[in-house]
């Protein structure tokens, strides 16, 4: 069954009516195959700016009628000249792509369709910098795909014949297209001429052609109409003036009753029935509608640049007569009206070339595009894992899901989790990149859809003489592998209590917390998909604030303490426990804190007992990630990748109170010496990626590690709802955080269902055992509960 997007994006612009007719009739298949699903429209001319679209419909209408010369140099060079056409279209990339993608994390769709180069072009800057994961395609409704059209980026062109194919692999050799029919509304079908002629009051005889130049109706409109009027036996010319009030002034003044001029027409389906013959000059979206009414068309004087190239490829096709002088298309009328078997011949083929498929299907099968077709590199958020991984230390991020028992055997739960990665993982972007990496180059992903739950699942059913810490254990201690999609997932399964545990991991490349916790969950749960709830963040790109925040890391650079610090083993120790959430949040109302400051103070008084003689000072300098995924500019929920900054907080550790050490916490978080630090720390990751690739990497394994912090402490959002995977109520999540080079401990804690889950992990070699730190962390909950 096709993948059923919830929102698809149109990307068009108004240039005359050409794209705005294609995105329609791409709405209204998607309408028809994807019920209930929601589309929306961008204009990617206005997104550019507001005076952007009057200035370039101003450059069009004027090349056409009085340089057009300068369009065919423009259009010539673009197809002699490869570096002039890269150039080119990298230009209207990087001017549209920042732009374009601010409106698409806001609008989160699940599918992308382009009906405007430009517009394809914004998309391909956004896929070169591996922030695009939905299927983005581009509608090609010009006959002739010229280099501006087709980007390597786009999963799939949809281009008019296969001339058309042949055009496009020559503009773009890495583009991927394929042959499709008229993208035109379903109201644009052949109709009985006849009845169509008494709907609009003309004479039901007599031959009848119609000159339709695009809504500007620009071109030789006026002599397509004195060529036209030359042939013996046409009885009438019906002209769609559109929005051009001078031409169809002009006609009018003429007086001649074989001249109907028209002005904007709304039935041009109807119009287009009425007629024997269509005449136009620019091969887009006019000439595919007259195609799918099986109409005769002829291309005349056809405009400069693309037009040209259009007629031409429609004439070699078979699909239309081409008459570049006034004396031809006199000739051609002039036969056809004496033959009306060459116009109902010329019918025929046009009708053949729009049944060869249904619009319908094709448009259902873009929702299906496998993503990420070929290689691109990381962002540089992402590669940052990637340089911060070393032999003793992985960069991944991973959870525990504790679901209630069932009555399933360890063989079902294995063959239902196999079910579920081959019928959804293919399409979460997450789980089909591969990890690659080449010598002084960035990190790329390669796309790598065929998913094979061999290589992602294990099952260990676990027996009376087993201890499941263990296999935990060993679990998160192994890396990920990289020869593949770099995620895993293991099945642990008590059939004396029937209580199963998940365990995953996944490269933290990939995302982070949310985003694996997200993309988990659309994995494995049943029924609609929960999404992990999110904070808002307010607006973060304030260069005030920024500054600030720079001057802030500066300002605290290097740890204070020393503790739990030193080289890294490759020994892991794991620990976990949860905490009701209704007493958490009922203790952080009662001081006067925030959830997540609550938490976090519990962590420095757990830290606070467990350093003893390792503690050098009053002071204990940790990372708390925070997401970026919400608020204006935000990434979305969803999103694949690492959309976090972090927050360098010194917690005091020395002899205080409980209670004081926590509203310390809750100052420090709130503390003005952090305004603007995570924004500054999200512009230096993002800053570092203009980099070279090895210089780059030498920056973040200096900065990524002891020398700068003691320990990553990280409290994630997440979801009260329940969720269910195979029936079973999956009642506790438990995070799994990686460590940092040379630095021993990393906490994570999740709100989950009714209750907050914690996640230890240390370096024994470093920090003490994970269990130690999980106990402390129980005790000092407990006490804020007697006191209570």
């Amino acid at each position: 069954m096709s993948f059923q997007p919830r929102r698809v994006l149109l990307i068009s612009a108004t240039i005359g009516e050409g794209h705005n007719a294609t995105a329609r009739a791409v709405e209204e298949a998607a309408r028809r195959v994807w019920p209930g699903c929601e589309v929306v429209w961008l204009d990617a001319l206005r997104i550019m700016g507001r005076w952007v679209p009057r200035a370039f419909n101003w450059i069009y209408v004027t090349n056409v009628e009085s340089t057009p010369w300068l369009y065919d140099f423009f259009y010539d060079a673009l197809w002699r000249y490869r570096w002039f056409a890269t150039a080119s279209r990298r230009f209207v990339g990087a001017w549209c792509g920042p732009l374009l993608r601010r409106e698409i994390r806001r609008l989160a769709p699940d599918l992308i369709v382009s009906t405007y180069p430009l517009g394809t072009a914004g998309l391909d800057w956004m896929r070169r910098r591996g922030g695009l994961d939905v299927p983005v395609s581009a509608v090609v409704s010009d006959f002739s795909p010229h280099p501006f059209w087709v980007y390597p980026e786009a999963d799939l062109h949809y281009v008019m014949s296969e001339a058309s194919l042949r055009a496009m692999r020559r503009a773009e050799p890495d583009a991927v297209g394929a042959v499709s029919v008229p993208p035109v509304r379903s109201e644009f079908h052949p109709r009985d001429r006849a009845t169509a002629r008494t709907e609009f009051g003309f004479p039901a005889t007599g031959f009848t052609a119609l000159v339709a130049c695009g809504a500007l109706s620009f071109g030789a409109v006026e002599r397509a109409v004195d060529a036209a009027l030359r042939a013996p036996g046409l009885a009438r010319v019906l002209v769609v003036c559109g929005r051009n009030d001078a031409v169809r002034e002009r006609l009018l003044a003429r007086g001649d009753p074989r001249v109907v001029p028209l002005g904007w027409v709304d039935d041009m389906p109807g119009l287009m029935a009425c007629s024997d013959a269509v005449i136009t000059n620019a091969g887009g979206a006019t000439a595919l509608e007259a195609l799918a009414c099986g109409r005769a068309v002829v291309m005349f004087e056809p405009i400069a640049g693309h037009g040209r190239a259009n007629a031409e490829l429609m004439a070699d096709a078979g699909l239309a007569e081409l008459c570049p002088e006034e004396a031809q298309l006199t000739a051609t009328l002039r036969r056809w009206v004496a033959d009306p078997q060459e116009v109902g011949e010329r019918e025929e083929r046009a009708l053949k070339h729009c049944r060869a498929a249904e619009f319908d299907e094709q448009v259902a099968a873009l929702a299906d595009l496998p993503r990420h077709r070929g290689r691109r590199p990381l962002r540089a958020q992402d590669a940052f894992f990637v340089y911060a991984t070393t032999p003793e230390v992985s960069q991944q991020t991973g959870a525990i899901l504790q679901l209630e028992p069932s009555l399933d055997s360890t063989h079902q739960w294995s063959e239902h989790l196999a079910a579920r990665i081959r019928e959804h993982a293919p399409r979460l972007p997450m789980l089909t990149r591969r990890l690659t990496r080449r010598t002084g180059r960035r990190p790329q992903w390669i796309a790598d859809a065929s998913v094979d739950p061999v290589e992602h699942l294990s099952s260990r059913e676990l027996r009376p003489e087993h201890d499941p810490e263990a296999f935990i254990s060993e679990f998160f201690s192994t890396p990920v592998r990289t020869d593949r999609p770099p995620w895993e997932l293991r099945l642990l399964h008590d059939p004396a209590t029937g209580r199963a545990t998940l365990l995953a991991k996944m490269h933290h490349a990939l995302g982070d917390g949310l985003a694996v916790t997200g993309t988990l969950l659309r994995l494995l749960c049943d029924g609609p998909h929960p999404t992990p709830h999110s904070a808002a963040v307010g607006r973060t790109g304030q260069v005030r604030e920024v500054l600030r925040g720079l001057i802030g890391l500066a300002t605290s650079a290097g740890s204070p303490s020393r503790a739990w610090t030193g080289r890294s083993t490759p020994a892991r120790s794991f620990g976990h426990l949860a905490l009701p959430a209704v007493r958490v949040r009922a203790h952080a109302r009662d001081h006067g804190v925030t959830s997540s400051a609550l938490l976090i103070g519990l962590v420095a008084e757990a830290l606070h007992r467990s350093l003893g003689e390792k503690r050098t000072g009053a002071l204990f300098r940790v990372m708390v990630p925070r997401t970026a995924r919400t608020g204006r500019g935000g990434a979305g929920l969803e999103a694949p990748g690492n959309h976090t900054r972090t927050l360098s907080v010194d917690l005091p550790v020395g002899p205080m109170p409980l209670v004081w050490r926590i509203r310390a916490v809750a100052d420090a978080l709130a503390a003005p010496d952090h305004s603007g630090q995570p924004e500054a720390a999200g512009a230096v990751l993002a800053g570092l990626g203009l980099l070279p690739a090895p210089l780059h990497a030498w920056v973040v394994r200096r900065i990524y590690g002891h020398r700068f912090f003691n320990a990553v402490v990280s409290v994630m959002p997440g979801r009260r709802r329940a969720a269910h995977i195979n029936g079973s109520r999956l009642s506790r999540v438990l995070p799994v955080l990686s460590l940092a080079d040379g630095v021993g401990v990393a906490i994570g804690a999740i709100g989950w269902g009714e209750e907050f889950g914690f996640g230890v992990t240390t370096d024994p070699g470093l920090a003490p055992e994970a269990h130690v730190l999980a106990a402390h962390l129980r005790e000092a909950f407990d006490e804020l509960r007697e006191r209570r």
